[in-house]
């Protein structure tokens, strides 16, 4: 045997078998699967084995080689080997996997036991000992689920579980001040209130890593509709998209069913007080635009399928464009009154307020202020909501709704913090859990800043997921004749000159895309200037049109 073909073969037998010495110590320690993991051990071993002989040079007696190339003529017995070792191992990864899923359940089993004392404790000492047992506890469920994290492919899974651990970490230090504070203080109503709420928070979230490490939905709920404007816009596009394959592809119910999903949730644009009345007319009107050309739409797509044509790619970048211009209006009141409010509270008056009043134990201020934080967390909800709409991929929307949560919550927690010092002003445990809620607040209104810079980016195409040009075809597709533009005030001449200069852009804009795409680093620089570019074509093209 040459040395490379020794090289290969102990490469091969030292993989088989590390693998199933990792397997076999697996099975050792999780004795209710011991004999599945040792099972599926064994016929791992046994394929490794096979396959290593049958391609061991050395055992051939008369191998069929020319010069640098040997051709085994025992090929049914190499696939049959190899499709037994992808078995055996797949049922090895299962199993590890179980294993793994098996570990978070009994942790998080463990927390929830350890919850319950600490939530029925009379005496400090008590509570010490128990909430150093909970710490350790919380630390090993921790580095169980980060590891999970890590090893989810789903982004949409990734970022709830970064949500889920995100609410554990900050309500571990909540928990242990509003605890403290209660028991302080155990005929104070506002302080048992705000300790529940930790309580309750933190099962919410043990709940949701459950659901999301054992892929299950509570109550055996459906997958749910899109939660936002853009979602919705995107599965739209991508139903409509296979019409031009095939016009039996939806039915007609399905797309008005998917078009009023998505003027469902520019109500909330419409509704909002906080929306301008220019933004509102400009939503209201692109909305009822959107439902005009749908109907044309709808009525050339019955046309085709009664003519056995497929032309209907016109009408398709109609409407497309429609709700582009959409998605365009509504991220720009989204953005621009998140920018508004993040910095009207940037200086925190009202929470510093409230520490003054609380310490002087001025109920009557306490209560003013207390309305004002509400009125700002009403605000900060109703901003992450309407940023859900337009953050441009499923893990910022899911952070959307982290961050609207963590505001709901906060506020009334804050609220009964601040409500138990004013009734013990001289109370440092008091002002210290205050402090803590206080600081998880500004924390999330930070947080804030950070992600509206991370939706601005996506939209511009600058980062996260490709931005997807609703009205943007693509070279080679299908031609980008559109329809005529609505009259406006310019003669026939300028209008012409100015259709032909937009459409000019607009195909640029498309062969910029389609070059960027073919590179492998899309955080190079030159990549991320052309889509910047391409991104800023584009918007002129809008603008033309």
């Amino acid at each position: 045997m040459n040395n490379s073909s020794k090289l290969v073969y102990n490469i091969k037998t030292s993989f088989c078998v590390q693998f199933v010495t990792v397997g076999e110590a697996i099975a050792n320690e999780n004795h209710e699967l011991k004999e599945e993991m040792s099972v599926a051990c064994i016929e791992a071993r046994r394929a490794g084995e096979t396959i290593a002989q049958l391609t061991d040079v050395a055992s051939l007696d008369h191998p069929e080689s020319d010069s640098h190339i040997t051709i085994f003529t025992d090929k049914t017995g190499v696939v049959k080997a190899a499709r037994l070792l992808l078995s055996s191992v797949t049922k090895v990864l299962v199993l590890a996997d179980r294993i793994v899923i098996k570990q978070i359940i009994t942790s998080r089993n463990k927390v929830l036991a350890t919850m319950e004392q600490l939530e029925k404790v009379s005496s400090f000492q008590e509570f010490v000992q128990i909430f150093s047992q909970f710490g350790n506890e919380m630390v090993e469920f921790a580095h169980l689920t980060g590891d999970r994290q890590n090893d989810l492919k789903d982004e949409k899974k990734k970022a709830r579980m970064a949500a889920s651990r995100a609410v554990l970490e900050k309500c571990t230090m909540m928990l242990l001040t509003a605890s403290k504070t209660c028991l302080r203080h155990p005929d104070c109503e506002s302080a048992r209130i705000n300790k529940d709420g930790v309580f309750h928070r933190m099962r919410i979230a043990l709940e949701q890593v459950i659901e999301i490490v054992t892929d299950s939905r509570p109550n055996g709920e459906n997958e749910m509709a899109p939660i936002s404007i853009y979602s919705g816009i995107k599965e739209f596009k991508n139903k409509v998209e296979g019409l031009r394959e095939n016009l039996y592809f939806l039915s007609k119910e399905n797309l008005s069913t998917m078009l009023e999903v998505i003027l469902e949730h520019t109500e909330d644009f419409t509704d909002s007080a906080y929306t301008s009345h220019e933004h509102r007319e400009h939503i209201l009107e692109l909305s009822k635009q959107a439902k005009m050309e749908l109907e044309q739409l709808v009525s050339v797509w019955m046309q085709a399928q009664n003519q056995k044509t497929k032309d209907l790619m016109e009408d398709l970048e109609v409407v497309y464009l429609s709700f582009f211009l959409m998605l365009f209006k509504v991220h720009g009141a989204a953005t621009s009154l998140a920018a508004d409010l993040l910095k009207y509270h940037t200086d925190h008056m009202v929470l510093k307020a409230l520490k003054i009043t609380g310490v002087e134990g001025n109920l009557e201020a306490v209560a003013e202020y207390t309305c004002k934080l509400s009125e700002q967390k009403e605000q900060l909800v109703e901003m992450c909501r309407l940023l859900r709409h337009v953050s441009g991929t499923e893990p910022l929307e899911i952070t959307c709704i982290h961050a609207e949560d963590t505001f709901q919550v906060t506020g009334p927690q804050i609220i009964s913090a601040v409500e138990t010092l004013a009734l013990h002003p001289s109370s440092k445990i008091a002002k210290e859990n205050l402090e803590v809620f206080c600081e998880a607040w500004e924390s999330q209104l930070s947080d804030m800043s950070m992600l509206l810079r991370e939706i601005n980016d996506v939209f511009e195409g600058r980062r996260g997921e490709k931005r997807v040009y609703l009205s943007l075809p693509r070279p080679g597709k299908h031609n980008a004749n559109l329809k005529a533009l609505k009259p406006v005030k310019l003669d026939t001449e300028e209008q012409a000159k100015i259709a032909k200069l937009g459409l000019e852009l607009h195909l640029l804009t498309s062969e910029v895309d389609s070059e960027t795409e073919k590179w492998e680093d899309q955080e190079n620089e030159i990549v991320q200037h052309g889509q910047g570019m391409s991104s800023m074509a584009y918007s002129m093209y809008l603008f033309t049109r």
